[in-house]
């Protein structure tokens, strides 16, 4: 079913396929590492309760929740750079899309594990299922959540189909025989036959176009858990669209970073080019021009509202937060608009750069949403203990956060090295590098 071409990018991504180098054995192992130290520190908290982490009774929530935020974000904008190049068949889209598909269902199923961890009774569990009220927010969650990863799921299964079998009947790889089994098994008899063709290409249109209204769905309904309460900095009526603008601001930071890895790691410039980067970045510099104007919006609201959250907002804008409110909220923000704003510094270095102040920005964001608001409450606690009443992370909670953004980093690995990370099938009739265009 291959032509030349595919044989050509086959026979190119083929070493990436048949066998890792020493460096990448080390890498793997040390995530590894990183993940068994992740489980230690949850047998630690599991064994000894939530007393080992910084949630109390009035700071109930923590970095597992920020953590949680910060993931189903970026799994949210994965599907919808993924889904929306895919429509409108955007050919600059090619060599990356694959990440983005990479992205999206690997984030997605790390997010939930975060809220795992911030249960007490995980004998409790089923309960949820069982007894479930359809009235609470929590259960729309659920619903959203499982729908997105199945959607998901069957959205990457679809779009990887093409490669699989490409390498199931590629002659020129040496791989083992249950691996190659294995692809045998999992391209499900597809030949590329006309009509399989255009089955895939309609399927995969509706699952692209289900992925992007299943992840808005998603994370407004995450956006509504917070807005729905009547915590000082939760309520408010614009929470959802500005979960969605950070979630894809964010989401484009990854991508950015993980397109730099890539392209360091298997050498890939012929492929991933500065107008990759450029294209994407812009993206980054609008989603930044939106994120600034919410956030301006909302604390604006807040500050002239007549709730009473004078507490919060002097915390936030001029007392203990002053300063991640700052790398949030103004670097996150302007950085990335200078770099990719002004021609002569869109250099691949500087926007990875402004990416990952990006990442920092918006994970010290959503920090901000959730922990500030715990500790300004309404009515101020009984207890009057500072352990109480303010949060403070411990190691456990660090950990477990290492070991999740490890788990995403084995992931992407582990997966380049059994589908091309390169989108092979979509390769094939793709223009080159330099007829591609910028978007402005």
């Amino acid at each position: 079913m291959a032509n030349g071409k595919d044989q050509a990018l086959l026979t190119e991504f083929a070493p990436q396929i048949e066998r890792t180098s020493l460096i990448q054995f080390i890498w793997i192992f040390f995530l590894v590492g990183v993940i068994a130290a992740g489980f230690y520190a949850l047998y630690v908290q599991i064994s000894e309760g939530h007393i080992v982490t910084g949630m109390r009774d009035n700071v109930v929530w923590g970095i597992y929740i920020v953590n949680f935020i910060f993931f189903m974000g970026v799994s949210y904008a994965g599907a919808l750079i993924s889904g929306t190049l895919h429509l409108f068949r955007a050919e600059w889209r090619k060599p990356i899309i694959r990440m983005a598909e990479f992205i999206t269902i690997i984030a997605l199923l790390i997010g939930p594990c975060y809220i795992l961890l911030c249960i007490g009774r995980l004998d409790r569990l089923p309960y949820l299922v069982l007894f479930g009220r359809i009235q609470s927010p929590i259960t729309w969650d659920v619903i959203a959540i499982s729908t997105d990863i199945f959607g998901c799921l069957i959205f990457l299964y679809l779009a990887i189909l093409r490669d699989i079998a490409a390498i199931r009947d590629f002659q020129g790889i040496r791989l083992p025989n249950w691996k190659r089994k294995l692809y045998r098994i999992l391209a499900l008899g597809y030949v590329g036959t006309p009509e399989q063709q255009k089955r895939l290409h309609r399927a995969t249109d509706v699952m692209a176009a289900m992925v992007i209204a299943i992840a808005v769905i998603v994370y407004s309904v995450l956006a509504w858990i917070f807005s729905v309460t009547l915590q000082p900095g939760w309520h408010s009526t614009i929470f959802g669209p500005y979960f969605v603008i950070a979630a894809v601001f964010s989401g484009c930071g990854v991508m950015i970073v993980v397109m730099w890895l890539f392209r360091k790691i298997y050498r890939l410039e012929q492929f991933i080019t500065r107008k990759h980067f450029v294209n994407v970045g812009i993206l980054m510099l609008i989603l930044a021009a939106l994120f600034g104007y919410f956030t301006f919006s909302d604390y604006l609201t807040k500050w002239y509202g007549s709730e009473r959250n004078d507490e919060l907002l002097i915390n936030l804008l001029f007392d203990e937060y002053y300063w991640l409110f700052i790398l949030s909220n103004y670097v996150g923000v302007l950085m990335p608009m200078i770099v990719v704003g002004f021609p002569k510094l869109r250099t691949i270095n500087n926007i990875t750069i402004s990416a990952i102040v990006v990442i920092l920005a918006l994970w010290v964001n959503r920090y901000l949403i959730v922990v500030p608001t715990l500790e300004s409450p309404y009515l101020p606690i009984q207890d009057s203990r500072p352990a109480w009443l303010f949060y403070n992370s411990t190691w456990v909670e660090w950990v477990l956060t290492a070991a999740g953004v490890a788990f995403f980093a084995l992931a992407m690995t582990v997966g380049s090295k059994f589908i091309p990370i390169i989108n092979v099938s979509e390769m094939q009739d793709a223009p080159p590098p330099e007829d591609e265009e910028i978007l402005v």
